[in-house]
């Protein structure tokens, strides 16, 4: 399992812990991931993810999972992400041509 947010891709950084000396040391930056179960209104039902921590303030910002897939870039989204959104594309058209009027 790598170690990148299945939302927003924020992956492993590597930079230098530089000390008062100013010696450089190596060393990796691992995002704060967490496992999460997310609701998707537009499903009816909860996903399983493992995301940032900077990523669920943003969920909450945009409004719930579904509005924050809807507005990400699938380049920036995993492979299981994105098929969710497509899912939830697929299951808002279908609402969309249900409460069409008929003409008669």
């Amino acid at each position: 399992m790598s170690r990148r947010c299945e939302l927003t891709g924020i992956a492993v950084q590597t930079g230098n812990k530089v000390s008062h000396s100013n010696h450089r040391t190596r060393t990796r930056f691992l995002p704060n991931l967490c496992r999460v179960t997310l609701i998707s209104d537009a499903l009816g039902r909860a996903v399983r993810l493992r995301v940032a921590a900077a990523a669920l303030r943003t969920v909450e910002h945009r409004g719930g999972l579904d509005n924050f897939l809807l507005k990400a870039r699938d380049g920036e989204l995993s492979d299981g992400a994105a098929a969710l959104k497509r899912e939830i594309v697929k299951k808002q058209a279908e609402a969309e041509t249900a409460a069409e009027p008929k003409a008669a």
